[in-house]
């Protein structure tokens, strides 16, 4: 169970930053004795992999805070956010398929669940991000994007940790995000009804004798 949790909020994570829960990882795998990396995921915490990592990480959050670059980035990550999300949960389960050697053994063991998972569960929270940022964009006219973006951090950062040192706490992270995502939606709704105007009827002219 908490394992589960641990994957689930680690690929949430990557659904709102993917690089953040792959930094969180690799770097107290490697600097830490808070987690140990299942065998054949070891090169998360390699130095290079991590200096990579945080360079990508930079670029997104400089990006992801642009109005207008923020739509194209989210095309972008449409890809990576999954991949990193079954990364994530994989290398945070008892998954050791970072390299597949025998194919036929790999889907015969289930050993590709867990990524899977984190890939379904990374690609809805980014689903969700994408269409919510225009919504955000346009109701401040661009000036919530960097508010937003920084939320969406700062949640990615509290997920990662939370998965690894306290896996209950995910479940108050999501139903954070399910509130969150549920009022931006009635929002949207609300912007896309005609604006309620009284309408005034003029009284009838009398007949013209």
């Amino acid at each position: 169970m908490l394992e589960a949790l641990t994957g689930t909020g680690l690929a949430t994570a990557a659904g709102l930053n993917a690089y953040i829960p792959l930094l969180v990882i690799g770097a107290l795998a490697r600097w830490t004795d808070l987690m140990d990396t299942p065998a054949g995921w070891e090169w998360l915490t390699n130095g290079w992999v991590l200096a990579v990592l945080a360079v990508l990480l930079a670029l997104e959050v400089v990006a992801d805070k642009i109005p207008g670059v923020d739509s194209f980035n989210d095309i972008v990550q449409t890809v990576v956010q999954p991949v990193a999300g079954g990364i994530a949960f994989g290398a945070c389960s008892s998954s050791q398929t970072a390299v597949v050697t025998d194919p036929q053994a790999f889907v015969e063991s289930g050993q590709w669940v867990p990524i899977v998972i984190g890939i379904v569960l990374a690609l809805v929270v980014h689903g969700a991000k994408a269409t919510a940022r225009p919504v955000v964009n346009v109701a401040t006219l661009g000036a919530g994007a960097p508010v937003a973006s920084t939320v969406e951090d700062v949640t990615s950062v509290g997920l990662s940790f939370a998965g690894i040192l306290a896996p209950l706490l995910v479940l108050v992270g999501l139903i954070g995000l399910v509130v969150v995502w549920f009022r931006i939606r009635a929002r949207r709704r609300r912007g896309r009804r005609p604006a309620d105007t009284a309408t005034e009827v003029s009284p009838t002219p009398p007949p013209t004798p």
